[in-house]
């Protein structure tokens, strides 16, 4: 091994020798230069990128209508542009053409068992929004209809959840009292509902889905394991019996509410009912956990909790003796909302405000979960139609007395082990809801109210994830600082101020990374034309008389430029002070491959170094400049100030051009 090793390094010297003398001795040919001022051509000729306009009408194009052809031929009928557009904003026709009645059987199978967990949890999540709890099974029926026909996901189950829930119930009840004022509150959620599916739309429409990215994934993990745990603490209400309780979510103000009522309201009786459920529902989902063939039993564990509960209170006359019940749930189909949106309201931006941060998170949610099950399917999942379809459910939902609706992470684990094929699953839960709201909602009014909190604590440990949080911390300890201050805010402050908190330090990071200035300096390889970082291969090596320097940074602009000139600068000022230095630096290569777009104060930036770099008698050129950065250069002039001849299409040219050794030919560099 030492021999080798031996040799390696021997050789190594000897070809940066051999690199040397070559640099030192041959000279471009003039074919050679030929070749490279053609090739710069190339790159100074690129026709100009697409503009603003173009961009968003090109977006708009591609969300309404996806196949490439819009257009009908002289072939085609005269009215098949109508069709691609029906087909590209609703799937379903193009889908529904293939369906066959053995993946009905496979759907219906899904959809019922889909019905029996969505029935108990959407009553649930109601009471986590302070609602009503017809207005659960209300959001189970129309958002998932809609979504059937224009979502792209097969798996997606749709409908209320936990985390929407809880910031309705937050944001909204800062505003109007659910308690003192009902009705108002029911309103401004129906109208937040409007909101949260119009700015859902838009961002699928215009393709802004990079909005919900700056979300991180750590945030988004920090954000949901606290607010399981605020989640369960407002449980608390519902197994203790508790009849006055605070609005507010952080830990502290629950635990003293709770402490508070335990001198005059608690009931041990809702406690002993709903913990005896809730061991059962978890011991359900173990046993379907270890039996993939009993997926079915953790599904309808919960229908069986309603089930059995309500008839033991109904047999026994628990709710005389303090158990808490449902009492009266209106039935009946979805009915309109539309005169209860209120667009003149003094309150509008307040609803504007939470619509925002509602679509986001329910967007988040929404996606993550569909393209989950997508990628083990095997399918691609329109991002942007997603979108779309999800705005449109909740704008219709706001107008049919719906609430904030997404997609499930639990709801949609049982739709795939129950082997739904299709959309056509969703259909199936929400005509089983419909049939449901006409004709058994009687049923439910001795249902206690612990069932219900014990169903929605049995769905919160899905939302902790530890193995994530503890590879955030190991792989990136600002995602970490992101996670921690999203989990401690929604904990100990509000779901608003983690959410704040969450965002804040992603946005720091993006600043930082941004204002850092991330400059690398390239080496030759030995034996190659290839120029790698010399910090992470030490066997390349400099050219003698030449820095190369590359951009590590996606865009230079007004926050990285100075910082990125001092340092290219300083960097030159520090190799030609150097004790002993053989040839001092007399060019400078900005390898830009990496900088795909760049601003006044980068262009500004780059002519100053260059009139710096030509008063100490240094010359600038810039390699493989991106479409974008190399039409503002032009714009700006500045490529007629630095010289046409000192732009390359890759650093092997520049290198070449700038010492004069042999350039090989194309496909080398």
């Amino acid at each position: 091994m030492a021999v080798s090793l031996g040799a390696d390094a021997s050789a190594a010297t000897s070809d940066h020798a051999l690199t040397i003398e070559r640099h030192d001795q041959l000279q471009l040919s003039p074919e050679d230069r030929k070749r490279i001022t053609e090739r710069t051509k190339w790159v100074l000729d690129s026709p100009d990128p697409p503009g603003f306009h173009q961009e968003i009408m090109g977006s708009i194009k591609n969300v309404v209508c996806s196949q490439k052809n819009n257009k009908p031929s002289s072939s085609q009928p005269p009215f098949s542009w109508i069709v691609t557009f029906l087909r590209s904003a609703f799937p379903i026709l193009s889908w529904a053409r293939d369906y066959k009645p053995s993946m009905f059987k496979d759907d219906l199978l899904a959809g019922l068992t889909l019905a029996s967990l969505c029935i108990p949890q959407s009553i649930g999540y109601a009471a986590l929004a302070q609602l009503d709890p017809q207005y659960g099974l209300y959001t189970s029926v129309v958002p998932p209809l809609i979504y059937a026909t224009m979502g792209t996901s097969r798996e997606l189950a749709i409908g209320p959840v936990a985390v929407v829930s809880l910031l309705i119930s937050a944001m909204v009840s800062k505003i109007v009292n659910p308690v003192v004022d009902p009705i108002s509150y029911t309103k401004l959620v129906f109208t937040v509902t409007f909101f949260t599916g119009s700015f859902q739309a838009l961002f699928g429409l215009f393709r802004l889905g990079f909005l919900v990215d700056f979300l991180s994934q750590a945030a988004i993990v920090g954000f949901m394991a606290g607010a399981a745990i605020v989640i369960g603490l407002q449980q608390l209400k519902g197994l203790l019996a508790i009849s006055h309780f605070t609005t507010k979510t952080d830990v502290v103000s629950v635990l003293i509410a709770v402490a508070k009522s335990s001198r005059t309201s608690w009931y041990p009786q809702n406690f002993i009912l709903g913990c005896s459920f809730l061991i059962f529902i978890l011991m359900t989902r173990i046993i379907g956990r270890r039996n993939r063939k009993l997926f079915w039993l953790p599904a309808i564990a919960p229908l069986v909790s309603v089930i059995l509960s309500t008839a033991i209170v109904y047999l026994t006359r628990a709710d005389e003796h303090g158990v808490k019940i449902i009492k009266h749930v209106k039935g009946g189909l979805n009915p309109s909302s539309i005169s209860q949106l209120e667009f003149n309201s003094p309150l509008l931006r307040e609803a504007v405000k939470i619509g925002i941060v509602c679509a986001v998170i329910a967007l988040t949610e929404a996606v993550a979960v569909g393209r989950s099950f997508a990628t083990i399917k095997g399918y691609n999942m329109d991002g942007n139609k997603e979108m779309i379809a999800i705005g449109f459910m909740n704008i219709a939902g706001s107008m049919s007395s719906c609430y904030v609706a997404t997609g499930s992470f639990s709801r949609t684990a049982v739709n795939y082990s129950a082997g739904c094929q299709t959309a056509v699953s969703n259909v199936v839960m929400a005509v089983t809801v419909v049939l449901m709201l006409q004709l058994l909602t009687g049923l439910l009014y001795y249902t206690p109210v612990a069932i219900l909190s014990s169903i929605i604590l049995s769905a919160l440990p899905g939302l902790i994830n530890y193995t994530e949080a503890y590879n955030i911390w190991k792989v990136d300890k600002l995602d970490f600082l992101a996670c921690a201050g999203a989990f401690f805010g929604v904990l100990f402050a509000s779901v608003e101020i983690g959410l704040m908190i969450a965002i804040v330090v992603s946005f720091a990071k993006i600043i930082l990374n941004a204002l850092r200035p991330r400059v690398q300096e390239l080496g030759r390889l030995p034996g190659t034309d290839i120029f790698c970082e010399v910090d992470q291969y030490s066997v390349a090596h400099a050219v003698p008389g030449v820095l190369i320097i590359r951009l590590n940074s996606g865009l230079l602009c007004f926050t990285n430029a100075n910082p990125l000139r001092d340092k290219i600068l300083n960097w030159v000022a520090e190799e030609n002070g150097k004790e002993g230095i053989k040839k001092p630096i007399k060019g400078i290569i900005l390898d830009m491959s990496s900088v795909t777009n760049i601003d006044y104060a980068g262009i500004l930036a780059l002519e100053e170094t260059n009139k710096k770099l030509l008063s100490g008698d240094i010359k600038l050129a810039i390699a493989s400049p991106r479409w974008q950065v190399i039409h503002k250069l032009k714009v700006a002039k500045f490529v007629d100030k630095v010289g046409r001849d000192c732009i390359f299409l890759t650093v092997c040219e520049a290198v070449d051009s700038f010492v004069g050794s042999k350039f090989t030919g194309p496909g080398n560099c």
